[in-house]
């Protein structure tokens, strides 16, 4: 295993269908206590993130065509423009998973530049959710030229539903499929802190996740850490917390 790279960031994820605003308001006080990087959101509370959170360091995000990619490119394109201007500076698409396994790639790509477009000429960054754990790795090894080719600047391993446990295999999926040209987006549901450092381990520079005050502390904490010289004990990421 390679040392953790403690350059990664954290981003707290609240989309799941049923956040409300008291549930967004837990969460802008958890982003601010703990200093993430930034706080992904559905679509309709960006507006309200980003009044909130005003000229704070942390980045209001959102999630474009959620949760199955599905949407022609025109409809993610709209849903990205109203995101921009309602303050998000951070938007992940779903790949239309359809479309790759169909062989279209020009459907891909296509839909990959609407989303893309939008997001640069709003100095905004954009990450595809690539659903890896519905991928077999040569389809997820097209998704990830086409995002090159696309100029994205991140891709995401899922939509954040995903087991725990693959989300660090997915990660270092992508970190090889993608080498160094793209930022890679560990998203999913942690339960302690070393599944976190087995994906920063993987290849991840951000972690997505929805977790406790006690976890995202931990994470913080250990991501100020500097990077050990020497390959981590399983003692140093075995550590459970929350």
């Amino acid at each position: 295993m390679t040392a953790p790279r403690r350059t990664a960031r954290l981003e707290h994820r609240l989309t799941r269908p049923a956040a409300s605003l008291a549930d967004l308001e837990a969460a802008i006080g958890l982003v601010l206590e703990i200093g993430f990087a930034s706080l992904a959101v559905s679509p309709w509370l960006v507006r309200a993130a980003a009044r909130r959170l005003g000229r704070s360091p942390v980045r209001v995000a959102t999630v474009i065509g959620f949760p199955h990619g599905g949407q022609v490119a025109a409809v993610k394109a709209f849903e990205a423009s109203r995101a921009l201007q309602d303050g998000a500076t951070r938007l992940d698409f779903v790949l239309n998973a359809g479309a790759l396994v169909s062989g279209d790639e020009m459907a891909v790509l296509d839909d990959m530049l609407a989303v893309v477009e939008m997001a640069h000429s709003a100095v905004a960054v954009a990450g595809v959710i690539v659903q890896a754990g519905a991928l077999d790795e040569e389809l997820i090894r097209r998704a990830c030229r086409l995002a090159v080719r696309a100029g994205v600047d991140s891709v995401v391993t899922s939509s954040g539903d995903d087991p725990a446990a693959a989300t660090a295999e997915q990660a270092g999926l992508l970190r090889r499929a993608v080498g160094d040209e793209l930022a890679v987006t560990a998203a999913g549901e942690f339960a302690d802190l070393s599944e976190i450092s087995a994906a920063v381990a993987a290849g991840a520079d951000r972690i997505s996740a929805g977790v406790s005050p006690e976890l995202a502390a931990a994470a913080a904490a250990w991501l100020r850490e500097p990077a050990p010289s020497a390959e981590p004990s399983l003692a140093d990421l075995g550590v459970a917390v929350g």
